[in-house]
């Protein structure tokens, strides 16, 4: 009879234990692959590189806060950023999965911010199903409340102005100052957001704190500092053509490329070739960064918040400067006064020539990576193998960065006063960025 009953009770205890919902288990491969959809549908709806920076750091925030909270490594960002005060409080009785919160959130204020709004749907109901499948009270908790922290950062993230800057005028391009910019072919476009350091900075005091040095007055005077500087991005270039299309100079300027607005004419018709943005290489490299170092969650998501940061604080720098000096590309320059023919190795992209964007904002990437990870972090950047291209081994971020920066150089559409200055500009915001921004307790 004992036996019996003891035969009972462990059936009972199975069974109950067997009814019981497992804990939900967030990978970091997850929050990898949110980061990727919204660069999936960046490059879809084809964001210009400063909207996508913007695209990329508030999802990050959101998702940083959370995992902050109660956490003994990393510490809020409130007060840090400017305006950005405390997320709702959370109760740590509450059954709240602050990961599956983290993620939720992060998805939430990606949609806010592109116009593919299905394809994050897409993508967040397929975890949707997978967590509520897993721990249906524990998802439905966790979720409540990381549309809660959404909700608290869609309002502080519609008081950086952006709004405003869409009914700001375009940019006027004066014909009779012929050192100013002018629109590039082949579909001469409108420059890309004139107004962008109009935007709230999250760190920087203001969009003019590391202003860089001015830019060569402009000359056609074959013996000036600017035309020489001209000549210099013209020799390079025949020079690169000379060894084809396998010279190193020509394969680094096309793996650095990201330009989401390469025009291609085919007949009488023209369409954009889809391309990642800077800042979205940056955040791939980000990603290969986590993954050789093993990160778990929520060091992962401290890496894309702290990068995304540097990439956007970077963006309004570098544009501050770029419509404050409106300077001329080369391709103008070469076209009016070396070679009618010419062109360069990239597609110039639509918007004023100094400081190399490329520049001030890998820089920036780079050095914050290097806080976090340590300098020689060697790493092979295979970020741009969907787009034909091979990959590329690194020794360090820094390395990485300067060969971002240079290839633009070596694609004809920055003269190398733009990159080094570039440089220096990313170079002083990195330092002063690190050093302010507290996001671990040490």
């Amino acid at each position: 009879m004992k036996y019996k009953i003891f035969i009972v009770a462990l059936i009972g205890a199975l069974m109950v234990s067997c009814n019981q919902a497992k804990p939900i288990a967030v990978t970091t491969d997850e929050y990898h692959a949110s980061i990727e959809n919204v660069t999936q549908i960046m490059i879809h709806d084809i964001f210009s590189p400063p909207v996508a920076s913007r695209i990329f750091v508030y999802p990050n925030i959101a998702a940083y806060e959370i995992i902050a909270q109660n956490s003994k490594t990393y510490s809020s960002l409130q007060n840090q950023l400017k305006g950005l005060g405390a997320i709702p409080k959370l109760d740590p009785k509450s059954g709240v999965n602050t990961k599956v919160a983290a993620l939720v959130a992060h998805m939430e204020i990606s949609k806010q911010l592109v116009f593919s709004e299905d394809l994050v749907e897409k993508f967040r109901d397929s975890l949707y199903k997978k967590w509520s499948a897993t721990n249906k009270e524990e998802f439905e908790v966790s979720k409540e409340y990381g549309l809660k922290v959404a909700g608290f950062i869609k309002k502080w993230i519609d008081t950086d102005n952006y709004k405003q800057t869409r009914t700001m005028p375009k940019f006027s391009v004066l014909q009779n100052d012929p050192g100013r910019w002018q629109p590039t072919p082949p579909a001469y476009m409108d420059a890309i957001e004139p107004h962008w350091n109009a935007i709230r900075t999250l760190v920087l005091d203001s969009a003019s704190q590391f202003k860089p040095k001015p830019a060569l007055p402009f000359s056609v005077n074959r013996n000036s500092a600017f035309f020489k500087e001209v000549q210099e991005v013209y020799d390079i270039s025949q020079e690169m053509k000379k060894k084809g299309d396998e010279s190193e100079e020509i394969k680094m300027a096309q793996f650095w490329d990201c330009n989401p607005y390469v025009s291609v004419s085919q007949g009488h018709m023209m369409f954009a070739k889809k391309k990642i943005t800077p800042g979205a290489h940056w955040m791939g490299i980000a990603k290969i960064a986590c993954k050789k170092s093993k990160a778990d969650f929520d060091k992962t998501v401290y890496v894309y918040t702290k990068t995304s940061i540097g990439m956007f604080e970077a963006f309004i720098s570098c544009w501050d400067e770029k419509f404050r000096s409106n300077v001329i590309r080369p391709e103008t320059v070469i076209n009016q006064e070396i070679d009618e023919d010419w062109k360069p190795a990239l597609q110039t992209p639509p918007f004023p020539e100094y400081t190399s964007g490329h520049s001030v904002v890998s820089t920036v990437s780079a050095a914050v990576l290097t806080s976090i990870f340590g300098d020689n972090f060697a790493f092979v950047d295979d970020s741009e193998l969907p787009f034909g291209l091979p990959s590329r081994s690194f020794i360090s971020f820094n390395t990485a960065s300067k060969e971002a920066a240079m290839s633009r150089f070596y694609g004809g559409i920055h003269y190398r006063a733009s990159i080094e200055n570039g440089i220096t500009q990313g170079t002083d915001l990195a330092g002063y960025l690190i050093k302010k921004l507290k996001m671990t307790k040490q």
